[in-house]
């Protein structure tokens, strides 16, 4: 399956934000380091066929998400949060699963422009490429009620 601009480059943004988090680079960096020397490169693990280059990433919107969430972490986290079981606390969720309901929230709060289906549906299908178990429907919950809370 061939993906858009914008599909790769919210790959890029869940993979900047679980650089971030696990090396503790800043934002300015990730999105220089991803510029320089990610986005003219296959994708891990992915044919060439499969056009999943981050060649074609839209390196403008790659770097508004990258930017967005980590300016607006704590509000964004909290959103997650509010949505997580009473017991759960988001420093226990995988690293992955945290950057992917970031980027998502992140979009449903501050990018009107995404329909909630596709951002949805975008963050989901993400997360079924990095886990084959119940992590895709968690994120769609979590997202889902995320967008009825910040979208009405």
């Amino acid at each position: 399956m061939s993906r858009g601009p914008r599909s790769i480059a919210r790959l890029a943004v869940v993979q900047a934000l679980y650089q971030m988090e696990v090396s503790g680079v800043g934002v300015e960096a990730v999105i220089r380091e991803f510029s320089d020397h990610r986005f003219d490169r296959n994708i891990e693990g992915e044919a060439e066929s499969e056009g999943a280059t981050l060649a074609a990433a839209d390196e403008a919107f790659f770097a508004d998400l990258v930017r967005g969430v980590v300016g607006h972490q704590r509000e964004i986290d909290a959103a997650i949060v509010k949505r997580l079981a009473s017991n759960w606390r988001l420093e226990r969720i995988d690293a992955t699963v945290r950057a992917i309901l970031r980027a998502g929230a992140f979009e449903l709060s501050h990018r009107p422009d995404v329909p909630t289906e596709v951002a949805i549906d975008e963050y989901v299908e993400l997360t079924k490429s990095f886990f084959d178990g119940p992590e895709a429907g968690f994120v769609n919950g979590a997202l889902d009620a995320v967008a009825r809370d910040v979208r009405g």
